[in-house]
């Protein structure tokens, strides 16, 4: 199976990757109040890129395109679920506070960041992509397919941002309201793989139609498929629910509001 070395992706990975060991090496007396870099601030962000590398640069990517729903979905979940919150973890806020300079794009961020957008913004997304016209539109150019990963990574970004946000312009939500924030979170994957998985119908034609591997029906894959976005999907939000959560209780402990 082959690997997708496409020079725009392996090229904007490289860049990226460079640009942030400068930033936190040669460059980083320019930045005001920077600090040295964290070992899990470093391992965040290599994880982060790694997993844009598994989802788009491994042969999971051919797999998704052609063959199995079952690999675009843990795709989707590596760029919407795994890597946005490595990513946050891993960019300290004197790394990104620069880029508040532009004009327009403090308060357009705090529009953005805001919980009830960012909320409704990547679920409108991500959910209304795996309507089968939407997604095969998706598939049906690589142009488009790159743009539709672009905006997903960048909407699960701003989905996160209100419980990672590496910067105090731009704060963190409270943890009460992070813990309802998540919780909802878990319900758009659970509706949508839900569906995907009890459709006794294949719903997408590119799967239908495409040569079968690992002797799965073209509707086996579709329930898998439903299946990872239905409950890894909505344990990953409730997962970093209990985190929150622990936080939170334990935050109320040491100030003593707990007896």
């Amino acid at each position: 199976m082959n690997w997708n070395f496409d020079p725009t992706l392996v090229l904007g990975l490289a860049v990226a990757c460079a640009a942030y060991a400068l930033c936190a090496g040669a460059w980083r007396e320019r930045f005001a109040g920077a600090e040295p870099l964290t070992r899990r601030q470093a391992i965040c962000f290599a994880l982060a890129i790694v997993s844009i590398g598994v989802a788009l640069v491994s042969p999971m990517d051919v797999l998704a395109d052609r063959y199995l729903l079952t690999m675009h979905m843990i795709q989707h979940l590596l760029l919407t679920l795994v890597m946005p919150p490595l990513l946050l973890l891993g960019l300290p806020g004197w790394m990104l506070r620069p880029a508040l300079r532009v004009p327009l794009l403090l308060p357009l961020s705090r529009l953005l960041t805001r919980p009830i957008v960012a909320y409704a913004l990547f679920n409108g997304v991500f959910g209304g992509w795996h309507v089968p016209a939407l997604y095969e539109g998706m598939l049906s150019g690589e142009t488009v397919h790159a743009l539709t990963h672009l905006l997903f990574m960048l909407t699960a970004v701003i989905n996160w941002w209100p419980v990672l946000s590496p910067l105090t312009e731009l704060p963190r939500w409270p943890y009460p309201a992070q813990v309802l924030y998540l919780f909802l979170q878990s319900i758009i994957p659970t509706i949508v793989g839900g569906l995907i998985t009890l459709s006794d119908t294949v719903l997408y034609a590119t799967y239908a139609n495409a040569p079968r591997v690992w002797n799965l029906t073209a509707l086996e894959d579709q329930e898998i498929a439903g299946l990872i976005m239905w409950i890894p999907g909505a344990l990953v939000y409730l997962t970093a629910l209990t985190v929150v959560f622990f936080v939170w209780f334990e935050g109320k402990e040491r100030a003593g509001e707990i007896r």
